[in-house]
């Protein structure tokens, strides 16, 4: 890939990855609208797991927490923390069981498509408006339980579906159990933490078993999405101590009018087709 092509790759990633908008569909449609050749599977893994270490700094003392708390399982002592990492480990079940389907039957590569993406935008964005609109605001993180750690982890799983948007329907689900806007995000970023990490493993045995190894263009396009990743957690936190997700749904719904309007030729002419 061009430095340009990694850089964009890096940028769009790290910005999307938590605004609740769908990383996987931006990285989908970047080849569509520049005519670059699709970046592939094994790029768009290491660019997340990019994002996965700018959770890992942003998040530490919550991190820290969790590790302690996968200690506190080990010796069978009950901590909040313990509980806490409990909740994250099996939240994260969904998204395993749900991706060695996707992966073993073959609908992964099936579901790279704008049209798809499209779609998606819309159905999620609606959805996390109205969770926005009528979840109540009055649990935090120390009102988690099995219950919403379970119903947030099956939302994660529907994320795999490209222009989903992991953040934004784990941070609906929150949103729909009652949680805070803020925390609602907050348990987001920290659950993807063990998918991301698993994904990424996956695919670095993968590349080892096929001899290959991950490429350096893919490291690097994970390197410069750490900074983005880390710019892009900093304001939604800021955001959601202020405004609600409306502009992320308007984001949503106008890029989903724009895919439509290129793949059904709405403006020949005007727009360039994706038909």
């Amino acid at each position: 890939m061009s430095i340009e092509q990694i850089l964009i790759l890096a940028i769009v990633q790290g910005l999307t990855e938590f605004l609740p908008v769908s990383s996987s569909g931006h990285l989908i449609l970047i080849p569509a609208f520049t005519g670059w050749s699709d970046q592939g599977l094994i790029t768009d893994v290491m660019v997340h797991v990019g994002s996965l270490f700018a959770v890992l700094v942003y998040f530490r003392k919550d991190v820290m927490g969790l590790i302690k708390g996968f200690f506190d399982i080990l010796a069978r002592r009950q901590t909040r923390n313990a509980q806490m990492a409990g909740y994250i480990i099996i939240a994260t079940i969904p998204a395993l069981i749900f991706g060695a389907i996707l992966k073993f039957s073959g609908a992964s590569a099936a579901m790279r498509g704008v049209e798809i993406v499209a779609w998606n935008a819309v159905i999620f964005g609606i959805l996390l408006y109205v969770a926005d609109v009528v979840g109540k605001r009055v649990k935090t993180m120390e009102d988690m339980t099995m219950r919403p750690a379970v119903v947030i982890g099956i939302a994660q799983a529907l994320a795999l579906i490209p222009g989903t948007s992991r953040s934004g329907i784990t941070i609906t689900a929150a949103r729909f159990m009652g949680f805070e806007r803020g925390e609602a995000a907050r348990f987001s970023f920290l659950l993807g933490i063990p998918a991301i990490s698993v994904a990424g493993l996956f695919t670095a045995l993968e590349a080892w078993q096929a001899g290959t190894g991950v490429p350096s263009d893919a490291l690097l396009a994970a390197f410069f999405t750490f900074f983005a990743a880390l710019a892009a957690i900093a304001i939604l936190m800021a955001l959601v101590k202020r405004t609600s997700f409306l502009i992320f749904v308007l984001y949503r719904l106008a890029l989903a009018l724009l895919l439509f309007a290129m793949l059904y030729d709405w403006f020949p002419g005007v727009l360039p087709s994706l038909a």
